[in-house]
């Protein structure tokens, strides 16, 4: 009975395997590129909050000013004149003088979510209708305002849209596994819910919407003491009875020099975020790891060989043909073969995450509650007058 159950352990972890890669070629497909018309009068503003100097920022932002849409406005926000990231800005407004670009800068303190208190700065600076929101690590493609566009525009029913990340860049170890794990199991995760007809998960990496919509739902206010904002964000409009689709575009999520650790650190908080905003699922997703998986099967009286053999094998072929998918070949053969040990390295990270009580993000730390409320451990100031270059 224990062989038949963990048999039927693996057939299931199989199927997800195979739905993830069917997901991933399914959601970027050439039919699903729909570009909106350059004539179509539709001006976007896009959000940038920034806060230091991340990897290939200057890269990364070069690529928004390369937009091949004639109606858009960049607004960068930063917290203090002294971030680097200001510079950064100042150079690429000097290159590009024939794109809007707008630098707001603010002392904070508009939302315990630190992100979200940049934007409520920003969205004060911003003049049009359809907003996007983008992550400073983020490079995009000439035409990937007209994609997201083309999604939005398409069906008058639905309210936000969002991208599958690939993710590139890497020369460290720990890069190299943080891109894997974008790449396989993070990528297919959020592809699947894009492809099998419900509500797409909504990323913050990437997200475009109405703002005359989103206001009417509650707006920032509403998930600015949220640690899983862009999640909650992506829910507001399903309750709403909009469509969250994912735009067939991907994006890059540039991460070059993250070290272990880091790269540990980071899934701790993303692991954290799962247990308390999809508490009933979270306890399965080993499940979805056919390493996991393949350690269960000896417990369930499944000797031998075999179930690693199953295991590694269907991790480098999902690992594989999505980096191949979402990025190219390039960088495939240095990386694959750590997806076997990657998968492991965040098995500890998935059985800790539950129980974390507090959260460290962007040099703060929080008390995370049900649904990702955070609580500040200190009183937080008024917030102070703002300026715009």
């Amino acid at each position: 009975m224990m062989i038949a159950l963990a048999v039927l352990l693996m057939l299931f972890t199989t199927i997800a395997t195979a739905l993830s890669i069917a997901s991933v070629y399914g959601v970027t497909a050439p039919r699903r590129r729909l570009l909106a018309p350059l004539s179509a009068a539709v001006p976007v503003s896009v959000l940038k909050p920034l806060c230091g100097a991340d990897d290939a920022l200057e890269a990364n932002l070069e690529t928004f000013f390369r937009q091949r849409w004639p109606h858009f406005e960049l607004v960068f926000g930063v917290e203090g004149e002294s971030d680097p990231a200001v510079a950064v800005v100042r150079r690429l407004r000097e290159r590009y003088p024939s794109v809007r670009a707008r630098l707001v800068i603010h002392d904070g303190k508009r939302a315990l979510n630190p992100k979200v208190s940049n934007l409520r700065a920003m969205l004060e600076a911003g003049t049009h209708d359809v907003v996007v929101i983008s992550d400073s690590n983020v490079a995009v493609e000439p035409d990937y305002l007209r994609l997201m566009l083309g999604q939005l525009l398409a069906d008058p029913a639905v309210g936000l849209v969002s991208n599958l990340f690939a993710g590139t860049g890497e020369r460290s170890l720990g890069a190299t596994l943080e891109n894997l794990h974008l790449n396989g199991p993070v990528a297919g995760s959020v592809a699947i819910t894009g492809d099998t007809g419900g509500q797409a998960v909504s990323v913050g990496k990437s997200m475009l919407f109405r703002r005359s919509v989103f206001e009417t739902l509650g707006g920032l206010e509403a998930v600015g003491s949220l640690l899983a904002e862009d999640f909650v964000m992506g829910r507001m409009f399903a309750q709403a009875g909009y469509k969250v689709r994912l735009c067939a575009g991907v994006i890059h999520n540039v991460c070059t020099a993250t070290s272990v650790p880091r790269f540990l650190h980071r899934h701790l908080r993303w692991g954290l975020i799962r247990s308390r905003v999809t508490p009933a699922m979270y306890p399965f997703e080993p499940l979805f790891s056919p390493m996991a998986v393949a350690l269960i099967a000896p417990l369930l009286g499944l000797m031998g060989p075999w179930p690693l053999i199953w295991g590694v094998a269907l991790t480098l072929l999902r690992d594989g043909l999505q980096w191949v998918r979402l990025r190219g070949r390039d960088g495939l053969l240095h990386a694959l073969p750590l997806g076997p040990v990657k998968e492991l390295l965040v098995l500890p990270v998935w059985a800790i995450a539950p129980f974390l009580r507090t959260v460290s993000w962007r040099g703060r730390s929080y008390r995370v509650s049900t649904g990702t409320r955070l609580y500040a451990k200190a009183p937080q100031g008024r917030p102070r007058e703002l300026r715009q270059e």
